[in-house]
């Protein structure tokens, strides 16, 4: 039977987060997509850094994009550092000056701004670890077997 599944093309956001995530490695850090770290919150990318610290970048592709987010907030509690991450051409003045700022495309990204640094307690660090590990090995495992009914 033919395979008539294909993916749609990635949205701006998403090419945001692949550019991010390569120049993050870069930087020894290991990166995962669209992590949930509690209900009703799903961050755009959530890296684990060679220290053991979490930053969350939250991608916005345009103005709208970011006028229409009202949960960014909820994420601060889950991380040692917050960014956002914009295209060239993204008006960041709108931006809050407390939180890091990232410039990035499809391909790569510059961090221009370190956010404050606000160190989780080792209990949730512990938990987002955990949360990290468990998010990348199910992804790996839905990619090494598609049929497996996994979700993420």
């Amino acid at each position: 039977m033919p395979d008539d599944f294909t993916d749609p093309p990635p949205r701006p956001g998403q090419l945001l987060a692949r550019g991010v995530s390569r120049a993050l490695v870069s930087h020894g850090f290991a990166t995962v997509q669209e992590l949930v770290p509690s209900a009703g919150l799903r961050v755009d990318v959530m890296a684990l850094g060679p220290k053991g610290e979490i930053w969350i970048v939250e991608c916005k592709s345009s103005r709208a994009d970011f006028a229409g987010d009202a949960k960014w907030g909820g994420y601060l509690e889950w991380c040692d550092r917050y960014f956002w991450a914009v295209d060239e051409n993204f008006p960041t003045d709108l931006l809050p000056d407390a939180h890091g700022l990232i410039v990035a495309d499809a391909y790569d990204a510059e961090i221009l701004r370190m956010g404050e640094e606000t160190r989780l307690a080792p209990a949730r660090r512990k938990a987002m670890v955990q949360k990290f590990a468990v998010h990348a090995a199910r992804r790996l495992h839905a990619l090494r077997d598609p049929g497996a009914g996994l979700t993420i």
